[in-house]
């Protein structure tokens, strides 16, 4: 967002530096496509497709049971050829192929040296602490926050002058 809007912008709906949308992305890619690793233009193609499709699903989903509420909105970005509803557009397809690629050739085996080189049972307890901080944070924030009228993150940010998307 810093290049269309000239300023960094806190998007989400978390308290942490994440936006779940992309960690759901990044799991489906790494479902549908770590098998086919050894092919990359089908990787390439299986994360834009498949990126795209949840994009939409998720962008329609959000709109439609959120009294028109958009979490992104490609009718009003640059560069947006392609935009189907505002929810998605071949430049955020792109992205993500690309994005996908990175995650099946540079993050997957980074990560998995890693964790060949670290204690087995330090590095589960890691991964299950990052996973519970996350879980913890979209279960307070997407469920109990609004069956419960809590406050949110989207409330604290904006409570402390942060810009948000």
């Amino acid at each position: 967002y810093y290049f269309n809007d000239g300023m960094i912008v806190r998007r989400g709906t978390s308290f942490g530096p994440w936006i779940q949308i992309y960690a759901f992305g990044g799991m489906l890619i790494l479902l549908l496509c770590y098998k086919m690793r050894k092919y990359p233009w089908l990787v390439f193609l299986t994360a834009g497709l498949s990126s795209g499709v949840l994009e939409y699903i998720a962008g329609w989903c959000i709109y439609h049971f959120n009294n028109g509420y958009r979490s992104w909105d490609y009718n009003t970005e640059i560069l947006n050829f392609g935009n189907i509803d505002g929810f998605v557009c071949l430049r955020s397809v792109l992205f993500f192929a690309v994005a996908g690629c990175g995650l099946i050739y540079m993050i997957i085996p980074t990560l998995a040296n890693i964790s060949m080189k670290m204690n087995r049972k330090t590095f589960f307890i890691v991964m299950l602490i990052a996973a519970c901080i996350f879980g913890a944070d979209i279960i307070y924030n997407d469920v109990l926050a609004g069956i419960f009228n809590l406050p949110t993150a989207r409330n604290f940010y904006s409570s402390i002058g942060w810009v948000l998307n």
